[in-house]
């Protein structure tokens, strides 16, 4: 094989990535100039897969669990926001096929329980909404595509019957100090950024339709909850270098460009941070975009309804300007 192969292979693998990629709001860098630091960081890495004629393994901190908030999303179990999201991420993988035979497969490492007592969303809640998750991928066929969850770790498989262990053994293994990721969040411009977007969700979250507290007390511990958010997913991508150390790494946040992680959208959004179980799928003219669920209800959209559950929202284009 030799090395104009893998150069072209590699380049086309990722710019079927880049297409995609997740920015920061309002950055003021050229787009082709992130691209070209991107490729600088990620060619050689996918180059490694193509060299051993492998497929390409992505990995993906995501699908978690539903906000506990019901003004945001539609229930507590998966829908149509995430069965869109793995049918692209399946997609992103097969088109990878078309460019290099052995193609792609993306591991999808689900992070509920490693900060459930953070997002206050019960652990037999996430483990209803990983199990909903692996069901969605064998139903629609999504052979690409596979589920870890920290439980599945060896090390730390004997702890699943006590979930507040299983985190704390993580942390003490693979956390950075809290003190040192407040000075590193405080001082760098991305990471204030992902503070304030996770203080966000916090506050978004804890703003319940029966919450009688102030406004200023639960920014106040959302403020809090972020640094512990923010720790032990560090922690949990700390853990996941340490066992694929090859894989490329995506995420579901806007990342830097000379990052080993590239931020993905998996749906059209005007809201770089906003996920599938932070909001509500809603289709407009055949396309379907992600908003949060006061934002469909407000634009009078017609709820539609799957075996039983509230699956999504269909909204008339006319009424669909704004969030075109």
């Amino acid at each position: 094989m030799n090395g104009s192969y893998r150069h072209t292979t590699a380049s086309k693998i990722l710019h079927e990535i880049l297409h995609y990629r997740r920015r920061f709001s309002g950055s003021d860098q050229d787009i082709s100039l992130e691209n070209e630091i991107v490729i600088l960081t990620q060619l050689p890495r996918i180059q490694t897969f193509v060299s051993a004629n492998l497929p390409i393994h992505f990995i993906l901190p995501a699908f978690p669990a539903k906000s506990p908030n019901p003004n945001k999303v539609l229930g507590t179990v998966p829908d149509m926001a995430e069965k869109l999201a793995l049918t692209f991420l399946n997609a992103l993988c097969e088109n990878i096929k078309a460019h290099y035979a052995p193609g792609a497969r993306l591991t999808i490492c689900s992070d509920g329980h490693v900060f459930s007592d953070l997002i206050n969303v019960n652990d037999d809640t996430i483990n209803t909404y990983q199990g909903k998750i692996k069901a969605l991928i064998h139903d629609e066929q999504l052979s690409c595509l596979d589920v870890l969850n920290l439980g599945d770790i060896d090390e730390f498989a004997a702890l699943t019957d006590d979930y507040d262990v299983l985190r704390s053994t993580l942390l003490q293994g693979y956390a950075d100090p809290l003190e040192d990721i407040r000075t590193f969040l405080i001082n760098d411009e991305d990471g204030t950024r992902l503070y304030r977007a996770i203080t966000r969700f916090m506050f978004e979250d804890g703003l319940m339709p029966d919450y009688q507290g102030s406004k200023t007390a639960l920014q106040r511990d959302a403020r809090q909850r972020a640094y512990g958010v923010i720790q032990s997913s560090w922690a949990w991508g700390n853990l996941l270098a340490q066992h694929f150390p090859d894989a490329i790494r995506l995420s579901i946040h806007p990342q830097p460009a000379s990052s080993l992680k590239m931020g993905i959208h998996m749906l059209p959004t005007k809201d770089d941070w906003l996920t599938p179980w932070h909001g509500t799928a809603v289709e407009v003219d055949g396309t379907f975009l992600l908003m949060k669920k006061t934002e469909a209800v407000e634009l009078n959209a017609e709820p539609v309804w799957v075996d039983g559950r509230h699956s999504h929202y269909t909204l008339d284009s006319r009424k669909s300007v704004a969030h075109a």
